[in-house]
């Protein structure tokens, strides 16, 4: 009974004050204010006591709510008051407060040293030279084409990550592309189609399509190669992207809940008003390496020669090198290949695909590298980094792991407003980057904001410059693995080509058993995405006797 007594005190004490209240209210009305705070109270405690939903408030009336406020503010209070600048996750409140600061004006230099903890096992650093290069690259370009291009393009070392107009919203999209068109770099549309908002600044576009072929489908969701061609010969539109998979959410597909297919996204995406707008798990026009090959010819003709690449986030390795043999087998050379990390992610995904599906960027960039390098590709392929890059620094670190330009999605957020609230799957952004309701998007305006997009684009890329020269180095693209220190242990620290794999020229072709891959290379299927062999049987007639 006692027990019962001290977990309704709340409620007691409400209902003790209001009777009370009521009995002084008759001698002085100026009492209402106490029964205007103690009786809603008290009907939320008998509330509380009677329902049969929530345990807890059931058994602490009123004070169980409590609890639920401070969970609610939990976020929020770590974020802004108990965190420390490193700590924070997916981005730290240092490199929120760079990114920031560069696409501000502010200044970001640091003063007292550095305050990572250069003893922990995840430290790595930039081995400079005693003869450091005077005069750098200041905004280092790339030139993607090859010999089957019509139309090469020179592309920024910097440019916008794919993101989908639908889950960015209408004045997000046109401040991304306004900075684009200000700073010299690119604007990945995402698989949302290309919208006019995406148009709206004149910046440059890579149209990337998924599985759902939005802005480019007939009826049945099927690619329909006139509504593409009427887009992608805009000139505008720069480069065609095709669309395998992405980091957050790697072999799920997507779903745009029928709420928010409003009538603009219907007609930009080609989908009904007010349904259900579904990307498929796998695309529908090709179903094999050779065909995907095929099919991303077939977009380069309709573009008007325009270069073409493939993203995904990689999975099986046996399935790179797939791709790579059918490249071989049909002489189709894609112009890029992005590879997208798996612990990216600019929208929603449930938890499971976000945390434990895809492999992380660094083991995905060597990976890719080495197939193209071994394969002996990568003089007509370029490679393409996007995942969680920031800095000038984690720029340099993907340079050297074999990237040719690299791709940020969050990071462009932050610069146009973006302050982590993670309210992105629920359409209530504080900041109106990524929600529809109009009245949450004025607060962004893309005039302003699209210049900041620019400057931090700008200043990222002299923050780049100054570590490429640090190097001894005139363009990122010179810098390499060996540039590169990590530490492995307390004591002791190697160079990253001392610690992940990177093949020799054409060495997959010409002697793929001297290599790490060499299962996975043999159960690559230039005309399957499933592998010609059991790897598991196959490795274990390798395995010696007994172990």
């Amino acid at each position: 009974m006692i027990d019962s007594l001290k977990r309704a005190l709340v409620l007691i004490v409400a209902l003790l004050l209001t009777i009370g209240g009521l009995v002084a209210f008759r001698h002085n009305p100026q009492w209402l204010w106490l029964l205007a705070v103690t009786v809603p109270l008290t009907l939320l405690g008998f509330y509380d006591l009677l329902q049969r939903r929530w345990t807890i408030t059931r058994n602490y009336p009123v004070a169980g709510r409590i609890r639920w406020l401070f969970y609610r503010l939990r976020p929020f209070l770590r974020s802004y008051i108990v965190e420390g600048d490193l700590e924070g996750t997916p981005f730290p409140i240092q490199a929120r407060n760079l990114v920031h600061a560069r696409a501000r004006g502010e200044t970001d230099t640091h003063p007292f040293g550095t305050e990572r903890n250069t003893d922990s096992n995840d430290y790595h650093w930039l081995m400079h030279s005693i003869a450091p290069e005077p005069e750098p690259e200041a905004a280092p370009r790339v030139q993607v084409g090859n010999e089957q291009t019509g139309s090469p393009y020179s592309a920024s070392v910097l440019n916008i990550s794919a993101m989908s107009f639908g889950s960015l919203s209408a004045n997000a999209i046109a401040a991304l592309n306004l900075g684009a068109k200000t700073g010299g770099f690119y604007h990945d549309t995402g698989e949302g189609g290309l919208s006019d908002h995406h148009l709206k600044h004149g910046g440059d576009i890579v149209w990337e399509l998924g599985s759902g072929y939005f802005g480019a489908r007939d009826n049945a969701g099927r690619f329909d190669p006139a509504r593409f061609r009427d887009s992608a010969t805009r000139d505008q539109v720069k480069m065609t992207e095709i669309k395998l998979s992405q980091g957050a959410k790697p072999g799920h597909g997507g779903l745009l809940p029928a709420a928010k297919v409003t009538a603009e996204i219907a007609r930009i995406r080609l989908v009904p008003e007010g349904e259900d707008c579904v990307s498929p798990r796998r695309h529908s026009a090709f179903s094999t390496p050779v065909e995907m090959l095929e099919f991303a010819a077939r977009m380069r003709e309709l573009s008007g020669g325009k270069p073409v690449g493939i993203k995904l986030c990689v999975g099986q390795p046996y399935e790179v090198f797939a791709i790579m043999k059918a490249i071989i087998e049909t002489g189709i050379l894609p112009e890029f290949i992005v590879v997208d990390g798996g612990e990216g992610g600019t929208g929603a995904a449930p938890l499971e695909l976000s945390d434990w599906v895809g492999m992380p960027l660094t083991e995905g960039l060597v990976l890719m590298r080495n197939a193209l390098v071994g394969s002996g590709l990568k003089q007509h392929i370029r490679l393409v980094a996007s995942g969680k890059v920031y800095s000038g620094m984690g720029l340099a670190r993907n340079f050297a792991l074999g990237a040719d330009w690299c791709n940020a999605a969050r990071a462009f957020m932050f610069s146009i407003g973006c302050i982590q609230a993670q309210r992105c799957h629920l359409g209530t952004c504080p900041t109106g980057v990524t929600t529809q309701d109009p009245y949450r998007q004025r607060g962004l305006i893309p005039e302003v904001q699209g210049q900041r997009a620019a400057r931090f684009h700008r200043t990222t890329l002299e923050a780049l410059a100054d570590l490429v020269a640090a190097a001894g180095l005139k363009h990122p693209c010179d810098l390499r693995p060996d540039h590169l220190m990590h530490r492995t242990g307390p004591e002791k620290a190697e160079s990253v080509d001392r610690i992940l794999p990177f093949l020799p020229e054409g060495i997959l072709r010409d002697a793929p058993d001297e290599t790490i891959y060499a299962d996975w290379w043999e159960a690559a299927d230039p005309h399957s995405f499933a592998p010609r062999i059991d790897l598991v049987q196959r490795r274990s007639r390798a395995q010696p006797p007994g172990g």
